[in-house]
Order: structure tokens, then C-alpha cells, then sequence
């Protein structure tokens, strides 16, 4: 095999590679991985471990006719490059660039949009049950980790596929979502992955009876009712097969010789088949393999020694979060904390180490780690509930009725609002302020720093029902060297006065408006900048004293316009003759790229923010 990974005209090139050739093709997509992910940063430890299992893929079926869906989408790297898209990696996950899920407007081999976890069963069912409609007989293949398998969704969907053929789902057990798995369903696959007698058994049984002479195949095939018996002997409760799905397993999944005689197999079946695939996460990168967590999403990094080439020593929102919630559960043994798989990313690791019986991960169950705190809070506990904005989203209903309508004092730490960046579109958490807005009995505060955050988590005690906390992604701001007011009690805060106009905003476009109330300085603008700390209630007495001395009243936000800070001062203004411009996100979903090439892209940088004020000022806009 001499050519270059570039020159490939894949997938059709990859159909006439012997398997020997695939084998060498695996290490040459690891180095393209690991020099591409190098420089560009994205998701690679979760890639390293897929490599030989989506060549499997990709010599057994053919795409797009036969569906490859992936979940979570972040472990389809190796599928792009073997759909022809590794000359589009040096722009991965930039602004126009290759986005780091699959997405259906960039190839027809991307048969879903897939950023969260555990919908690849549903979607695939959907996808079966449509082509048994239309009387195609192409074949259906969910790849799902088994991280995502602690997501209720996907049991949902096992339930409804008992009679359903030519439906493949593949477990790429690798024992880690995010972090470490956790819970009974880890337990179940640890179980059927070191059943080593169970493998032995059946290894020894097919050599011995195929080597029959003339008859060997056929009673091979015959006793398969007595080697389903065994397994369950010694296997006892294989879950999948009493659903009714046909279960393989456990397969090498870095042997593609295996994984091709398995899916061969799979294909052959006219029930849904469960294909059990055992990786590891990072293989092939010793860096990787030795820690997978720090490298499932990286930063552009140094491919010898592994080490970041991004400064990191400053303190996240995150580590702010984490490091008040243990500082206040030193004194009040009623404070728990409750994680979905994400200790580590939510700044909740110290937390665990120092209070290990007082943290809860539910693994990739949000709905459930919502109305589980919703339990404990009614015996007397306060739960932090520590959820990425976009993964809450999951749980709207359970906030609402099991929370909300009960008044519950539990409090959601909602990382990750905003804009965050490279992961684009399923990952933004740009609509949480209008979700949380709208539920009775809700507290929303959004700190303008990483001091503002602190003194809300202590705050967030005194609140008799439920309250979020939502902050964005990355270097906690500080703000303290302009003297700022940082005490929290409800209302909202006055930084600046001025008479032409006045910039509500809250969360980091407070730093974002004093900044261009600088600017419009220089340009003879009076304005007043005003800190809408406590999004929801809106600060009543505020916006009367504004609308006595501005007549323009401008709102920024890191959510969308619709049902966020802007619209509840619309809706407060609604009687009044103030005039009133709304500055956020469209109502659309943002795509992928660096968070300050976006802002940009988008124009809430603070250029076109200043000219958009000053316009607006000038009855321009």
C-alpha cells in the first residue's frame, strides 16, 4: 500500500483493500488523526478507538444506501476521512470549515445531525421501519457507546425493535462515556465483556464441530439452541436477548478480521442483532490510551509529549463553581451534589474527593439526575444539579413539573451557556435563559464574573424553590479592578449612569458593554450600563428609574432574542413609548468555529455592537 491517506478515493478505494492492507490503513488514520487533531484540537481519544471498527463498517456496507448512524457524533472522524473528507481537516471545526459531528448538509454519507447521546437506536429504528415501508431491503446500523446506554432513550428504543430486520446495533464498549462509566448497565457489560468462559466455550465448540468431516457445518448449526442454553447458563440475564434482539459478543474491536467475520454474521440475521465491540479509548497514542479523559476533546497540542499549547493556569467557571460548592458543603451538610456523567468537566472532582458519599453522577441521564434531586431536596437537602445548558435541555419537562411546579429548592449550575465554540450548533447552550424564563417559581441569575458566580452559588441557598445559575465556557472573568458592587440580593446592579442610552446586559456581555460604553465615549455617546444580574424576576424599579432618564434602551445577551433577557424587557416596556433594541442571537442555530470568529460572523463583537448603539441612537436602525 503506497498511497498517501489523501489520494484515496474513498469509500470506493476501501472495497479493494485485502484485510492485511486494512490493517496497515489503521495506523495510517491514526498519525493523520493525531497530526491533524494537533493543531486543530477536537474530539481524539474517542476517535483513536473507532478506527478499525469503522473500516469494518465501511468494507461490510455500503453507504449511503446502507445507514450508518452514530452516536454520541463525536467518534466519527475515521468515518469522514473514509467518506472522502480528509483533505477538510486542516479546517475542522472552524467557521465554514469541516464541523466535528456528522451533519447531514455536509455529506450524504452523514445520515443524522448527532451531538447528544443515546437517540442513535430511535433514529435508527425510524430509519428500518421507513425502509420496510417503502419495501428497500438496505441495512441499518446504530453505533452506540456504551456511555450512552445509561440514557433512558435508548432502552426506550430497544423495547420497540424486537421485530424489526435488518437492523444492526453496534456497543463500542470502551468503558468510558466522557469519564468513567457508572451504574448497573456498565456493571452488565463488564460482565459479558470478561466472560471469558462463555468465549473459550464457543471458540473450542465451533472449532471442534466444524471439523467434522462433510458434517461438520450443519450440525454446527443444529446446536445452536443448545449453545444459546449454555450461554445463558453461563451469562445468566443477557439483557439484549431477552428483548429480542440477537446478541454477538464480545468482539475484539481492533482485530478487523473479527469484526468482519461478525458483521458478515449480522447481516445474515433477520431479527435486530446487538454486535458487542470491545476498544479502548485513545488506542494507538500511549498519551491518549494512558489518560482518555484529558484527551476526549483537546486543544491544539504537542503529538510527542501530549501537553496543551493553549495557556491553562487560569481558573475556569467551572473551577469557580466547584471550588464555593465545597468551601459552603464544609458548613451545610444539607448541600449535594448531582453530575450526568461530567464530574470532572462540571468542576465538581474536588467535590467528589472530599464528599464522596455526598455526590450522585447518574451517568448520561438527565432527566433522571433532574427528578432525583427533586427527591432528595423533599428530605430536606439541597441539590446542585451541574448540567451543561445545551444537555439540560433534555430535562425541560422534569424542571418544570417535578421542580418548578413543587417548588423545590434545588439549584441548576447550567455550565456552558453561550456560545461555546468549535462544537457548533448542538453544543451552544444559547437557549437556556428563554426555557428557564417562562417557569413559575423560577430564580435566574447570570454572574457578570467569576466573583459574581461565587457569591450567587451562596446565595442560591437562601432561595426557598428552585433556581439556575448559568454561566459560559472557559476563563472565569475578573472584574473586581473596577470596583464593582457585588452584593447579591436580588435586584440589579448600576455601573454606569448616562442619558443617551442605556446597555442592559447580563453574564459576560456586561464586560462586553462596558467595553463599548468606553468606546462610545470617545464619540460623545453618553450611556449607562446596567448589570441585569437577575434575569428573571426582572428588576422592576430599575427599569422605571432607567426609562425616567433614557428613551433608548439597549439589551445584550449570550442567549437567543427570543424568551430571554430582551424579550422580559420588551414585555416590561410593552405600555411604554421607550424604545427598545434587542442584541443576542438569532432565531436560528449558530454554527461551529472559534467563539470570537463567531461573535463576529454574527456581529456581537463589540465593533458592530458599538455601531449598532450608536445607530440605533441616531434612529439609523
Amino acid at each position: 500500500m503506497n498511497k498517501k491517506l489523501l489520494e484515496y478515493n474513498f469509500p470506493d478505494d476501501l472495497k479493494q483493500l485485502e484485510n492485511k492492507e486494512l490493517d496497515l490503513l489503521s495506523y495510517e488514520i491514526r498519525d493523520f488523526l493525531i497530526e491533524n487533531l494537533s493543531k486543530t484540537g477536537g474530539h481524539l481519544a474517542s476517535n483513536l478507538g473507532v478506527v478499525e471498527l469503522t473500516i469494518a463498517l465501511h468494507k461490510c456496507f455500503n453507504s449511503p444506501e446502507d445507514k450508518i448512524i452514530w452516536d454520541v457524533g463525536h467518534q466519527s472522524y475515521v468515518h469522514k476521512i473514509l467518506t472522502g473528507r480528509a483533505k477538510l481537516f486542516e479546517n475542522l471545526r472552524s467557521i465554514g470549515g469541516l464541523s466535528g459531528f456528522p451533519k447531514r448538509s455536509e455529506s450524504i454519507h452523514d445520515t443524522f445531525d448527532t451531538g447528544h447521546s443515546s437517540n442513535s437506536i430511535s433514529v435508527g429504528l425510524g430509519y428500518a421501519k421507513a425502509r420496510d415501508l417503502k419495501g428497500k431491503d438496505n441495512y441499518i446500523i446504530s453505533v452506540i457507546g456504551d456511555g450512552a446506554l445509561t440514557g433512558g432513550m435508548a432502552y426506550e428504543a430497544m423495547n420497540n425493535a424486537e421485530k424489526t430486520g435488518k437492523f444492526i446495533i453496534i456497543i463500542n464498549d470502551n468503558e468510558m462515556s466522557i469519564e468513567k462509566n457508572i451504574g448497573g448497565i456498565s456493571k452488565h457489560l463488564s460482565k459479558l465483556r470478561t466472560s471469558q468462559a462463555y468465549i473459550n466455550f464457543k471458540k473450542k465448540l465451533k472449532k471442534k464441530v466444524k471439523g467434522i468431516p462433510k458434517l461438520g457445518e450443519d450440525i454446527y448449526s443444529g446446536i445452536e439452541h443448545i449453545r444459546d442454553s449454555i450461554k445463558y447458563a453461563i451469562m445468566p440475564g443477557v439483557m439484549f436477548e431477552q428483548l429480542g434482539l440477537k446478541y454477538f459478543g464480545p468482539v475484539d474491536g481492533h482485530n478487523i478480521d473479527d469484526l468482519i467475520e461478525a458483521m458478515e454474521l449480522a447481516k445474515l440475521m433477520e431479527q435486530p442483532v446487538v454486535m458487542h465491540v470491545i476498544t479502548k479509548k485513545g488506542k494507538g497514542y500511549k498519551n491518549a490510551e494512558h489518560n482518555p479523559e484529558k484527551f476526549h476533546g483537546v486543544s491544539p497540542f504537542d503529538p510527542i509529549t501530549g501537553n496543551s499549547l493553549k495557556a491553562g493556569a487560569n481558573v475556569t467557571y467551572s473551577q469557580v463553581f466547584g471550588n464555593k460548592l465545597v468551601q459552603l458543603a464544609e458548613k451545610d451538610k444539607r448541600i449535594v451534589a448531582v453530575s450526568a456523567a461530567m464530574v470532572s468537566a462540571t468542576g465538581l472532582e474536588k467535590f467528589s474527593k472530599r464528599f464522596p458519599e455526598r455526590i450522585f453522577d447518574v451517568g448520561i441521564a438527565e432527566e433522571h439526575a433532574v427528578t432525583f434531586a427533586a427527591g432528595m431536596s423533599l428530605e430536606g437537602y439541597r441539590p446542585f444539579v451541574a448540567i451543561y445548558s445545551t444537555f439540560l435541555q433534555r430535562a425541560y419537562d422534569q424542571i418544570l413539573i417535578d421542580v418548578c411546579m413543587q417548588n423545590l429548592p434545588v439549584t441548576f449550575a447550567v455550565d456552558r451557556a453561550g456560545v461555546v465554540g468549535n462544537d457548533g450548533e448542538t453544543h451552544n447552550g444559547l437557549f437556556d435563559l428563554s426555557y428557564f424564563s417562562h417557569m413559575p417559581n423560577m430564580t435566574v441569575m447570570v454572574p457578570k464574573d467569576g466573583r459574581e458566580l461565587a457569591e450567587m452559588i451562596e446565595y442560591s441557598l437562601n432561595i426557598k424553590g428552585p433556581c439556575a445559575i448559568r454561566y459560559p465556557r472557559g476563563t472565569a472573568v475578573n472584574l473586581t479592578e473596577y470596583n464593582l458592587n457585588y452584593v447579591i440580593d436580588g435586584s440589579w446592579e448600576k455601573i454606569y449612569s448616562g442619558k443617551d442610552a442605556a446597555i442592559i446586559a447580563c453574564g459576560k456581555m456586561v464586560a462586553a458593554a462596558m467595553r463599548v460604553k468606553e468606546i462610545l465615549a470617545h464619540k460623545n455617546y453618553d450611556v449607562a450600563v446596567i448589570n441585569a444580574g437577575f434575569v428573571k424576576p426582572v428588576d422592576g424599579v430599575m427599569l422605571d428609574e432607567i426609562k425616567s432618564v433614557c428613551a433608548n434602551i439597549i439589551t445584550i445577551e449570550d442567549n437567543v432574542i427570543i424568551g430571554g433577557l430582551g424579550s422580559m424587557v420588551n414585555n416590561y416596556y410593552s405600555c411604554s413609548d421607550v424604545n427598545v433594541l434587542n442584541i443576542g442571537w438569532p432565531d436560528n442555530f449558530v454554527e461551529h468555529g472559534d467563539v470570537e470568529d463567531v461573535f463576529k460572523h454574527f456581529e456581537l463583537d463589540d465593533e458592530s455592537i458599538c455601531k449598532k448603539v450608536s445607530d440605533f441612537i441616531e434612529r439609523k436602525t
